[in-house]
């Protein structure tokens, strides 16, 4: 039976040039799990497209900490933390000969081991989320080993939050532009290129504000204090994993304190939202955009608040509409109907973290239908416009790309975290597989519709399975036993064929 499986692996020869221009070649095993979608099957066609995009990605630079490594598809010449947090999320269902989690070495190296690169980390103040990332990849391979040398040996977990919390402003990593987070009583001071979200309106200092430059130095950034909850929440979460209760229960603590303020200051209760805050009179900043979604992901808000905010990335006027999650809202004076770059297009990490925020809290079926609408979004551009590609980020309205900061198209062949739609969304909330579990070897299936749909070469926890419906029937290949829940439905699945009825 392992052979069987074993043989659906697919070999892939990638040729690529380093950064002297000179050529090289992985022959590795990719093993991308395949999907099944007959109701659509036109969303396997833009999967496999954007698994074959993100593997011309690979790449490699002699000098750096971790070579080969995922390049963001941005800049050959640099490297960034958010893009390369947000493409390991679908890394993490790769096969590990892909330099995936590794590539995370070339920030730790040079941030807290003050090694020397040849690229450039564009921005090491960039949001901090490599505890989440981490997280994520244990959750999918239940590396206990890889995470006890995190935690007690390099510590780099720990080093970053404090690290974001007491780097001084100006400080150059890396060839790096200078940082400017500053940590204050209430919050953080930051600005747009930081935050990711390059010219962001946040803070309405002035229609043209561009990436690197501070919209507001008055402004204390929702985003920016959520992540770093959001981090101390899965410190606490892989201590817990290691059986480590004193730890766990320390950074829960400083987790707790980050929440206690994030709902104190940034929550406005008549508008249902968070908000930017001004720090020198706490009052909120008034702009709706996805980054007020943080704290849902990282699990700070009561259900009546994601119900509040819920209906925000509902209502066709703010967040929602025929193509949902646009970085600001769409009756606001700064949204740009062709995108504007941050100005209300469509930009696969923000609608990501949204759509995972909100499927925490229980709202799956919303998920499952905003992952369409998106998904449908960039499979309708990737077949009407040329080059028909994936893109940085979508135009709000129509089947194209947005526009950037000088009205041009975006960047195409961008996987690159765009990938998140095509891969990430379509296993997660079309098809279903809403948690994959490698250390309690547990899969939970929300299965929709009558027709045939599945995947294959599924790994987790050192499990490779096949899981297939049609017609009723459920059919199973794997190489170890495992859980399946589907639909409230559960299945103890042997190792080698089983099949089960719905």
């Amino acid at each position: 039976m392992r052979h069987t499986l074993i043989a659906l692996m697919t070999f892939v020869l990638i040729s690529c040039h380093n950064k002297e221009g000179e050529q090289y070649a992985l022959q590795e095993v990719y093993a991308n799990p395949q999907i099944i979608y007959d109701e659509h099957p036109d969303f396997v066609t833009l999967y496999n497209k954007a698994w074959d995009l993100a593997k011309e990605h690979v790449d490699s630079c002699k000098g750096l900490v971790q070579t080969p490594y995922i390049d963001e598809a941005f800049d050959p010449k640099v490297i960034w933390i958010w893009d390369t947090a947000f493409m390991l999320h679908f890394f993490k269902y790769s096969s590990s000969n892909y330099p995936s989690l590794a590539s995370l070495n070339n920030f730790y190296g040079p941030i807290h081991d003050h090694k020397e690169i040849p690229l450039k980390i564009e921005i090491p103040d960039n949001p901090p989320l490599f505890a989440w990332v981490e997280h994520a990849f244990f959750k999918q391979n239940g590396d206990t080993t890889h995470i006890k040398e995190l935690l007690y040996e390099t510590q780099y977990l720990q080093k970053h939050f404090e690290w974001f919390d007491t780097v001084p402003r100006g400080t150059v990593i890396a060839n790096s532009a200078p940082t400017c987070i500053e940590k204050t009583p209430h919050g953080y001071r930051w600005e747009g290129g930081r935050s990711g979200m390059d010219n962001t309106p946040r803070g309405r200092k002035g229609k043209h504000a561009i990436a690197h430059r501070p919209n507001n130095p008055d402004m204390l950034w929702i985003d920016a204090i959520a992540q770093q909850g959001l981090s101390a929440l899965y410190i606490s979460r892989l201590f817990d994993e290691v059986n480590d209760p004193k730890q766990a229960q320390i950074w829960n603590d400083k987790y707790e304190a980050i929440k206690k303020t994030i709902n104190t200051y940034y929550w406005d209760e008549k508008d249902g939202t968070y908000y930017d805050i001004n720090r020198k009179d706490l009052s909120h900043i008034k702009l709706l955009t996805p980054a007020s979604y943080w704290p849902i992901l990282a699990e700070m808000a009561s259900p009546e608040q994601v119900q509040k905010m819920v209906n925000h990335v509902k209502d066709d006027k703010l967040l929602g509409g025929k193509i949902p999650w646009t970085t600001v809202a769409r009756n606001d004076n700064d949204f740009d109907p062709e995108g504007g770059y941050w100005r209300g297009s469509v930009w696969l990490p923000t609608a990501f973290m949204g759509i995972k925020a909100i499927e925490k809290y229980g709202y799956r079926d919303l998920a499952h239908q905003q992952a369409i609408q998106i998904v449908s979004h960039m499979l309708r551009t990737y077949q009407e416009y040329s080059p028909h590609t994936i893109w940085e980020c979508y135009n709000p309205n129509e089947p194209k790309p947005a526009t950037d900061v000088h009205g041009h198209d975006v960047r195409p062949d961008f996987c690159g975290w765009s990938a998140l739609g095509p891969i990430s969304l379509m296993i997660e909330n079309i098809l279903g597989f809403y948690d994959v579990d490698g250390i309690t070897k547990t899969v939970k299936w929300d299965l929709k519709g009558s027709s045939k749909q599945g995947i294959q070469s599924l790994r987790f926890g050192g499990i490779i399975t096949n899981i297939i419906y049609q017609n009723g029937k459920i059919n199973i290949e794997s190489s170890n036993p495992y859980t399946l829940i589907v639909n409230g439905h559960t299945f103890e699945i042997p190792e080698g064929h089983s099949k089960w009825s719905l």
